[in-house]
């Protein structure tokens, strides 16, 4: 079976001299990349790391991220991508919970010290890569090796390790080839946080067929629309909000994006009039839908937007499953409904992670007999497409990063004024959904103190955009259980489903 080796050296071999990554004025050939994939694995070496160490990352987007997200899993360590937008906090119980040894990072790391064995600056690492001897790739690897530990927020306050092995990434490298038709003459821009799923999803397969990938370092709309132009990208994958971004800068600014001819989106829902605004905005591009989990590495479905899609029901649609994974839809014993009944969307193929790091009983409750739960509620309709209706898990969907609920009323209820609290997301046009708090206070305080409070603890994404206060108790169950639906309800009234 393949390891994080075999697509590069098939690159190596295949397109040496072919460019690899364009990143600002720096560009790498495949030859190049592999050379510098091998001096990784030596400074890990001259560093006395053992197989399946950690190598945590903490850096923005770049070729240098590119280097260590390969070089790394194809030593026989693991590597542990960090969001560049979590909370001190958060990033010190990733941290430990790992066991990471060391950090590579390209920011103030001071308070991040403690715990690990050493910070590394990128400037630094660069440097040992630059000094560090080529060493042999793939020693010990399986395609049942942990490549990757890969944080998602928790349904129990406490964020969770998703280990994904070579085998379930490369799987997901040919899930994307067959979905996507990544070809060797493509230049696939890269402008999603590398962090994010949505922004190392191409490394793997672009590298395996030898196209070219054009990496933005941060994206605001011009600089992406900027850079389709000046490299004359083919294909990109953006988040329902970028989306939306570029749309209304296209428009107000147009840039010649005649060669695009695929705009993938994903990693959080999105307006159907935001997509039919986007094939009139890039008339070239086709639009097409990515629906999947960190847990399936990520890709799961897929519907590509052809104009007869656009006005009937397949617009509300995740698409079909993807080639090589198959997707149920399971009742609360996991057997099969039928098609049109709602039930749990389930997942099973080689892209199914291995497990939550540490956490067995959390990875019994989402894990039977292959199959995954995702945590969605759905139904498929006779030609085996998925429609999401709404979440089981208590989670939100915020400008494409997944914020867990109880994480956020963790937060709120270290403040000293909050009596009561409870969170859900409602609709918003630009994030999809925002993040709501309704609280119930000991006394006098206001919105704005909650909000600062919950800004020392958690990321910024995950703080509530609103808040309301009550004085009567939270509506609750026989049991005492919060009946969060109730009150979530009038926010959504007048959709047709519960995730926007």
């Amino acid at each position: 079976m393949f390891t994080f080796v075999d697509p590069l050296e098939r690159a190596e071999r295949t397109a040496g001299d072919r460019t690899a990554f364009v990143c600002g004025d720096r560009s790498q050939t495949f030859g190049e990349f592999a050379s510098r994939c091998r001096k990784v694995a030596g400074a890990l070496d001259r560093l006395g790391l053992d197989p399946l160490d950690r190598v945590a990352l903490w850096a923005p987007n770049s070729d240098h991220y590119a280097e260590i997200y390969m070089g790394v899993p194809a030593s026989g360590r693991a590597v542990m991508p960090l969001n560049t937008r979590h909370a001190v906090p958060e990033l010190q119980y990733q941290l430990d919970d790992a066991g990471a040894r060391i950090l590579i990072s390209d920011f103030d790391a001071e308070a991040l010290a403690p715990n690990v064995e050493r910070v590394i600056g990128l400037d630094e690492w660069n440097s040992m890569v630059d000094e560090a001897p080529e060493a042999e790739l793939g020693r010990g690897s399986t395609s049942d090796t942990m490549a990757g530990l890969f944080y998602t927020g928790g349904t129990t306050g406490a964020s969770k390790g998703v280990v994904l092995t070579h085998g379930n990434l490369i799987a997901n490298a040919w899930h994307i080839l067959v979905a996507t038709s990544i070809q060797p003459d493509d230049r696939y821009l890269i402008m999603a946080p590398m962090f994010h799923a949505a922004g190392s999803v191409s490394l793997l397969p672009a590298i395996w067929v030898g196209a070219t990938q054009v990496i933005l370092p941060a994206f605001s709309p011009a600089a992406a629309l900027d850079l389709i132009e000046e490299s004359r990208a083919t294909m990109t994958l953006a988040v329902p909000t970028m989306v939306s971004a570029m749309n209304e800068l296209q428009r107000a600014e147009p840039r010649d994006t005649s060669t695009l001819r695929i705009l993938y989106y994903g990693a959080s829902p999105i307006a159907t009039e935001v997509v039919r605004t986007a094939t009139r905005t890039f008339p070239e591009a086709e639009m097409c839908h990515l629906y999947g989990a960190t847990e399936l590495a990520p890709l799961t479905t897929t519907l590509r937007h052809h104009e007869r899609h656009l006005d009937g029901d397949l617009a509300r649609s995740a698409g079909q499953p993807v080639v090589g994974v198959d997707v149920r839809v399971f009742d609360d014993d996991w057997n099969e409904l039928p098609p049109g009944e709602v039930g749990r969307v389930v997942a099973k193929g080689p892209n199914v992670m291995k497990e939550y790091w540490g956490k067995p009983e959390a990875t019994a409750a989402v894990l039977r007999d292959g199959w995954y739960d995702s945590g969605d509620l759905g139904y498929m309709d006779e030609h085996s497409n998925l429609f999401l209706v709404d979440r089981a898990k208590d989670m939100i969907i915020s400008g494409g990063e997944n914020v867990y609920c109880t994480e956020v009323e963790e937060a709120l209820f270290k403040h000293p004024m909050v009596l009561e609290a409870t969170v859900f997301g409602i609709p918003h046009d630009t994030w999809g959904e925002a993040v709501h708090a309704v609280i119930v206070p000991r006394g006098e305080v206001t919105a704005e103190s909650i909000i600062e409070h919950c800004r020392q603890l958690i990321a910024g994404y995950k703080v509530p955009r609103s808040i309301s206060f009550q004085s009567e108790p939270l509506p609750k169950s026989g049991p005492g259980k919060i009946l969060k639906r109730e009150l979530r309800a009038p926010y959504w009234e007048g959709h047709d489903k519960m995730v926007h």
